[in-house]
């Protein structure tokens, strides 16, 4: 351990960068008979089968963002909510094997987050702690809640509603990334949590981050001071969010009498084993440990109110597509295009903007900017492009970056600025670990996270920072299928390599996450199953 947290965490970031000649340490090779499982069930748990929807919420393409009619907070609408945000989405078959896939992306599909909720009693629901199980579409039902203590809950925030937690289980993704997992734990997270705001979105519900709550807290509040976990698979708690229907503003965190009343609750169900055997990068947990928020302050943020400059509608409605985004694995370079509309709008949706899903739940102020590379975007020079997602970091940016960048404002008032015209295609498929699918886009970015200063003063904001580009992540996986094209986030990029093209000489800002979006080449081999066909199996039904 180092000296300071915030010393332990730049040596964490440093220590797990990839470079030409020397990737960060991970497994030799993948040991697939210790593949963690990718679903956690907890044995002895009451189980509550969940409803698949009938008929999807009517939301268009522009409901992802803006306020849609409030729905009442029954199991069905709930049970919605999760389908739309981190239910699986699809099976995917060749001969002799067959995967899931899910809403939500994850990093390799290992899927590490593991999401949990605190309802009310509504219908067949008694008030209580569940743990969500996507496999099954259920909830496990892990604590009672008496009802004094969530009408405690209701009382505070003055509004009906429920709570949302997501935790992860950093194994899941070190079996096969080794030191370099938590940060694809982090992006998974932000991912996430991007799901379940869109989600909400369609319902017509709001959903905040309870920001001045510790993890310890949040850990407390689901019982894992209670829970018999094996080793290595513990679950480390992240996040918690208020979902409600109200539009007004709430509190930021739970008193501590409520959070001692749930901590005392008692829990129920043993989580099952996800691997034999198990491989302790002990970096992953000594910086898990450093990024452990405390209690804070409120914090409240001004995105503005500025309506989005670029507008290109689709087609497709909401839910649509958010049910078939995929992870492009190939492109065709010949047919990955886009138009400057579509191109200008998809940079649009990334900005933040208040009660505009889903930057609104509040994390923090934008920190991360996009370094593009523009391969095939009509009527727009081929190049690199920065696009500033706050314009308190443009002058620095500039000042760090090469001094021969053009910094040419693209369109007035629109901050994404020409910075070397040409085709970098080479070396956009280079510095993402020479993967052609960087190259072969209409155009692929790098995240650029303002880096030094934001783990200094905050070393908690670290995973912020990683859940910050998560949540972009997924605004371009939606925005590229409500364009007809399809996107992919890479983790894999060597990351000094990255700030020298920028012209960075030091850690001010840091590449945290690499995105890129084209025309998908699909595998003709793959055959497509719906995602709850195996439950059919399961209960003896026709198929």
């Amino acid at each position: 351990m180092k000296n300071s947290l915030e010393e332990q965490i730049i040596f964490y970031h440093e220590k797990t960068k990839h470079h030409f000649h020397n990737y960060a340490r991970g497994p030799d090779g993948l040991d697939w008979r210790n593949q963690p499982l990718p679903f956690r069930f907890y044995r002895g748990s009451e189980m509550l089968l969940l409803p698949l929807l009938e008929k999807d919420p009517d939301a268009d393409y522009e409901g992802l963002y803006r306020e849609n009619n409030q729905c009442s907070f029954t199991p069905e609408h709930i049970a919605g909510f999760l389908e739309l945000s981190l239910s699986l989405s699809a099976w995917k078959e060749v001969p002799g094997e067959r995967w899931s896939l899910r809403i939500n992306p994850s990093s390799g599909n290992l899927h590490p987050e593991e999401a949990y909720l605190i309802l009310p009693s509504t219908g067949n629901i008694t008030c209580g702690i569940y743990h969500y199980n996507s496999f099954l579409h259920c909830l496990e039902k892990r604590a009672e809640v008496p009802e004094e203590l969530w009408q405690k809950v209701k009382e505070h925030f003055k509004t009906e509603g429920f709570l949302v937690s997501l935790s992860s289980i950093f194994w899941r993704e070190a079996w096969k990334y080794g030191e370099r997992a938590f940060r694809y734990c982090n992006h998974d997270t932000g991912h996430a949590l991007a799901c379940l705001r869109f989600s909400a979105n369609l319902f017509g519900w709001k959903m905040k981050y309870l920001n001045s709550m510790s993890c310890e807290d949040i850990e407390k509040i689901l019982g894992f001071h209670k829970t018999d976990w094996k080793e290595l698979e513990e679950e480390y708690g992240e996040v918690l969010c208020y979902v409600y229907s109200s539009y007004d503003d709430i509190p930021g965190k739970l008193p501590d009498d409520i959070i001692l009343s749930f901590s005392s609750l008692s829990f129920n169900g043993i989580p099952d084993k996800l691997s034999m055997e198990k491989v302790k990068w002990d970096i992953i947990y000594e910086t898990a440990e450093s990024v452990k928020k405390p209690q804070t302050e409120e914090y409240r943020y001004d995105y503005g109110k500025k309506e989005p400059e670029f507008l290109c509608n689709s087609h497709l409605k909401a839910s649509e597509i958010i049910r078939c985004r995929r992870s492009a694995v190939d492109f065709n370079r010949y047919s990955s295009i886009i138009t400057k509309e579509a191109f200008f709008s998809i940079l649009d949706r990334t900005l933040q903007r208040n009660n505009t899903a889903p930057f609104d739940i509040e994390i923090s102020m934008p920190s991360v900017h996009l370094f593009i590379f523009a391969h095939n975007v009509k009527d727009l020079d081929r190049g690199i492009y920065f696009f500033i997602r706050n314009q308190k970091d443009l002058e620095e940016i500039k000042n760090l970056s090469h001094p021969s960048f053009l910094w040419k404002e693209v369109e007035r008032d629109f901050p994404l600025y020409l910075l070397k015209k040409g085709n970098f295609r080479e070396e956009a498929k280079i510095i993402s670990c020479i993967q052609d699918i960087a190259g072969d886009s209409a155009f692929s970015l790098g995240m650029i996270a303002k880096f030094r200063d934001t783990v200094e003063k905050e070393p908690w904001k670290y995973a912020h920072l990683f859940w910050e580009t998560g949540m972009i992540g997924q605004v371009l996986y939606l925005e590229a299928e409500a364009k007809g094209l399809r996107g992919t986030g890479i983790g894999c990029f060597f990351d000094d390599e990255v700030h020298m093209m920028a012209g960075f000489e030091d850690n001010t800002y840091q590449s945290l996450y690499h995105f890129t979006i084209g025309m998908p080449l699909e595998d003709e081999r793959l055959i497509d199953c719906p995602p709850y066909y195996h439950l059919k199996r399961l209960y003896n039904d026709e198929c």
